[in-house]
């Protein structure tokens, strides 16, 4: 063994773990979402259910993670940003990648089976999509942002598969909204990154302008906004819970300020947790939806 293999070893396992983009976890909470607004909150054992189709979404979307920046290492090496990634920087070797890809996917469905048959073609069905967009959609305009959010819609049925209850088609709407909102300003953040730089990363960028995607955020706002105020009149277990209506809107707005005047959003984990007024809103919004649900005591 030479004197830099402890090091070396060392370097790989920390690109290996920084691989996972553990950050992008934070997505994979929308799996606890019906057992919030479902009221099984206070139920330990679909709570333990939860977290373990939370842990298999987190393992399979790694493992996509890691598919997607092995297929991409030669486009990301030429972005500004993703160029730091460890198999764009070289530090992650593909082979190894693939390893650990194939280790993470095993597991997950091995809990995911654990948990029932149908979480676990759901979760399929998940990996199905993530893997349709980073051979296909991905470069075609306007799909690419629609396959990303059926990724999340995904994860929200699949938090109502883990706890087993009926799906909300209020849940499936208010994320399908948030999530194009999401998406589209992503787009948006990424044109105006890669402005006179030929767009080299991404193929479909080209096909954006500024003011499709202005038109496209105005709509999926409105969307968004309208869905989850409908919501919680017509649909939630407590009209009580109009009260947080203000977060959502200016979560909204703010998320708006961020990507136009700041140029945030190419990373939304990274923006939602870099930014305190934001994280804020977030966390404040959960406990009060918590909040209300507990002291109107609605079906508990």
């Amino acid at each position: 063994m030479t004197a830099n293999g402890p090091k070396n070893t060392a370097d790989l396992i920390l690109a290996a773990i920084q691989a996972l983009r553990m950050k992008q976890w934070i997505k994979n909470l929308l799996l606890y979402a019906a057992l919030i607004f479902a009221l099984k909150f206070t139920d330990v054992d679909m709570a333990i259910n939860a977290t373990m189709g939370f842990i298999t979404f987190c393992m399979v979307s790694s493992a996509g993670y890691l598919y997607n920046d092995s297929r991409d290492k030669e486009a990301d090496a030429q972005h500004p940003r993703k160029c730091k990634r460890p198999i764009a920087s070289g530090r992650l070797p593909v082979g190894v990648a693939y390893v650990e890809m194939v280790l993470l996917l095993l597991v997950g469905f091995g809990v995911a089976w654990t948990l029932s048959p149908m979480f676990a073609l759901v979760t399929f069905l998940y990996l199905c999509t993530t893997l349709s967009y980073t051979f296909f959609f991905k470069h075609h305009v306007i799909l690419d942002v629609m396959f990303i959010s059926a990724g999340f819609l995904w994860r929200a049925a699949a938090g109502a598969v883990a706890i087993d209850v009926i799906i909300s088609p209020w849940l499936l709407t208010c994320t399908a909204f948030l999530t194009l909102f999401i998406g589209f300003n992503k787009r948006r953040s990424e044109l105006g990154l890669m402005a006179g730089k030929g767009n080299a990363t991404r193929k479909n960028l080209m096909h954006y302008t500024p003011e499709l995607l202005v038109e496209f955020q105005a709509i999926t706002t409105s969307g968004t906004v309208i869905s989850y105020a409908l919501y919680t009149v017509l649909g939630s277990p407590s009209q009580w819970l109009l009260l947080t209506l203000p977060y959502v809107l200016y979560g909204i707005f703010r998320y708006i300020f961020l990507v136009n005047n700041l140029d945030e959003g190419e990373e939304p984990a990274d923006t939602l947790l870099r930014d305190l007024p934001l994280l804020a809103t977030v966390v404040l919004y959960g406990l009060t939806v918590v909040g209300i649900l507990l002291v109107t005591r609605v079906g508990i």
